[in-house]
C-alpha cells in the first residue's frame, strides 16, 4: 500500500514486499542478470528505505530528494559511509542476529552495522564468492587476519570461518603469530590436492613474505583484503603485489574488496581490478561535489548501490578514490583526505540547521 506523509511525499510501506525483494535480491546474486533488472531492483529498495529508515529518509528531505525525483539509480542520494560511525542505520527492523564493527585505533569511533540476519550475510557472501571463483567446497581456507581475529564482531573474519566451515573442516582456520605452522599446513593442504585460498591483511601477508623469502605457492591463491592499520609504511598496490609475487612465486595477487558496511564484496584475480559480485554496482561520483557523477574511467568518488544492505542502507558514498571502469569493475587508488570526506555530512548540517 501507499501512505502520504506530512509533506505531501508517497513513499511505499507495504512490509509484505520484502520477501519479495530479498527473493529478488538472492536470484540475482546468482545470476549475472542484466544492468536493467540490477537498476529496477535498486529503484525498489530505495522505495522501501526511504519509507523504513529515518536517517536515510531526513538525508533524502534535507537534500530536497523525494521518491517521485527518482527515474533512474543516479538520481539515489548517496549516504555519506561515515553515517555508520555516527548513527544507527537500519530499515524496517529492531531485531538483529550480530553487530558488525570496524576495526579503529585509540580515540576512533568505530562503523556499526546491525545485521538482521547473519545468515544473510552468509549466503550472500557464498553466492558472490561462487559466482567469481567456483563451489566453496572445491578450496581450503587459510585466514591470516590479526587485528581483525582478535575481535568477534568482524565481518571479514565471519564471512571466512564460515567458508571454512563448507570447506575441508581439517585444517586451522585462522592464524596469528604461528607462521611456520600456517606454512607447513598450507603444504599439508598442497598435498592433499585441493586448491588453496590464504587471504590475509596486507601487513601480515608482508611478514610472512619478510620471514619465507621465497616459497614455491604457484598453486595457491595468495589474496589481500588492503590494510596496514599503522602497523607497516603504506605502500602503493602495485609494490605490495610485486614483493608477494616474489616472496611467495605465485603468478599474481588476488584482492578483496570489503567493508563494515557493505555485506557485498569485489574481487579482482590480478592487477587489483575489482568485479562487484551480483548484488553490488560501483558508481563514478565526482570529488569536487558529493551530488554529481563523473565520468568512466576518471578519478573519482567510489559512490556503492549494495542490494544486500537491504535492512540498512543500500546507497552509500565511501572515503576512497578510484576509477570505475564502463564493464563495472573499479580500482582503488587511496582514500579521501578529512576536508574532502567532510563535504557531504557538513551539507547535510548545513541544510538541518536551517
Amino acid at each position: 500500500m501507499h501512505c502520504k506523509r506530512s509533506n505531501s511525499v508517497l513513499c511505499f510501506l507495504d512490509m509484505t514486499n520484502i520477501e519479495e525483494i530479498e527473493h529478488k535480491i538472492l536470484a540475482l546474486a546468482q545470476n549475472d542478470q542484466s544492468g536493467k533488472a540490477f537498476d529496477k531492483l535498486a529503484i525498489d529498495v530505495f522505495h522501501y528505505q526511504y519509507a523504513n529508515c529515518s536517517i536515510y529518509r531526513s538525508f533524502c528531505e534535507l537534500l530536497n530528494v523525494s521518491p517521485s525525483d527518482i527515474s533512474s539509480i543516479r538520481d539515489i542520494p548517496s549516504l555519506p559511509i561515515s553515517f555508520f560511525k555516527t548513527h544507527k542505520v537500519t530499515s524496517g527492523s529492531e531485531n538483529f542476529d550480530v553487530v558488525f564493527r570496524s576495526s579503529r585505533t585509540t580515540g576512533q569511533t568505530p562503523s556499526q552495522h546491525f545485521v538482521r540476519k547473519v545468515a544473510w550475510y552468509n549466503n550472500i557472501s557464498r553466492l558472490g564468492f561462487e559466482s567469481y571463483y567456483g563451489p566453496i567446497a572445491d578450496y581450503v581456507f587459510f585466514g591470516l587476519l590479526p587485528g581483525y581475529l582478535e575481535r568477534s564482531d568482524s565481518s571479514l573474519v565471519q564471512m571466512v570461518q564460515y567458508f571454512g566451515g563448507l570447506s575441508e573442516p581439517n585444517f586451522n582456520r585462522f592464524y596469528l603469530d604461528r607462521l611456520d605452522d600456517l606454512i607447513n599446513d598450507i603444504q599439508k593442504a598442497k598435498a592433499s590436492g585441493r586448491k588453496i585460498i590464504l587471504i590475509g591483511v596486507s601487513f601480515a601477508l608482508l611478514d610472512l613474505a619478510e620471514q619465507v623469502k621465497q616459497i614455491d605457492w604457484n598453486d595457491v591463491i595468495v589474496m589481500e583484503t588492503g590494510g596496514m592499520k599503522g602497523r607497516k609504511k603504506e605502500i602503493i598496490r602495485s609494490e605490495l603485489h610485486d614483493r608477494l609475487i616474489k616472496a611467495f612465486n605465485v603468478k599474481s595477487v588476488h584482492s578483496e574488496y570489503g567493508m563494515t558496511e557493505l555485506l557485498s564484496q569485489a574481487y579482482a584475480s590480478k592487477n587489483g581490478i575489482l568485479k562487484p559480485i551480483n548484488t553490488m554496482k560501483v558508481l563514478p561520483g565526482q570529488l569536487s561535489d558529493p551530488l554529481s557523477y563523473t565520468v568512466y574511467g576518471q578519478q573519482c568518488q567510489l559512490r556503492i548501490i549494495d542490494l544486500a544492505n537491504i535492512y540498512s542502507c543500500s546507497f552509500l558514498s565511501t572515503e576512497d578514490i578510484g576509477r570505475v571502469y564502463t564493464d563495472g569493475s573499479f580500482e582503488v587508488l587511496g582514500r579521501m583526505d578529512n576536508s574532502e570526506v567532510r563535504g557531504c555530512n557538513l551539507l547535510y548540517t548545513e541544510k538541518s540547521q536551517k
